[in-house]
């Protein structure tokens, strides 16, 4: 006897993620989805920021490997400037570093490096 509790199996049991911007695209299963996003959800006021977050955890989850949850309780107990600066810290690990975000100073070539780059 099935109970209202119990999933369904034949249902797709994972979340598609589209970013049209960086052409993106990952399933990620809905409860991992649904941790995370609760999470950015009750420390952003704007549901267009925690969204925007948790596209981004999740692409930094499937660029490093780490596991979305060990990841999650790298930004847990973080509020504010501490959460952006956390995720700016795992998008840099994966850039370019003439790319770095939540720098003040901006990176300075090489001369001779630069004067080979064309406008």
């Amino acid at each position: 006897m099935a109970t209202v509790n119990a999933p369904n199996t034949s249902i797709d049991q994972t979340v598609r993620i589209f970013d049209q911007f960086y052409q993106y695209e990952a399933a990620i299963p809905v409860e991992e989805y649904d941790i995370v996003h609760s999470y950015f959800a009750s420390q952003f006021t704007s549901e267009i920021s925690a969204a925007n977050f948790t596209v981004t955890f999740f692409r930094i989850v499937n660029q490093t490997g780490i596991n979305a949850m060990t990841l999650l309780e790298q930004f847990q107990g973080k509020s504010g400037m501490d959460l952006t600066l956390t995720m700016a810290y795992y998008l840099n690990t994966n850039s370019s570093p003439t790319t770095m975000l939540g720098l003040n100073a901006h990176a300075t070539p090489n001369w001779y490096v630069a004067r080979n780059i064309v406008p």
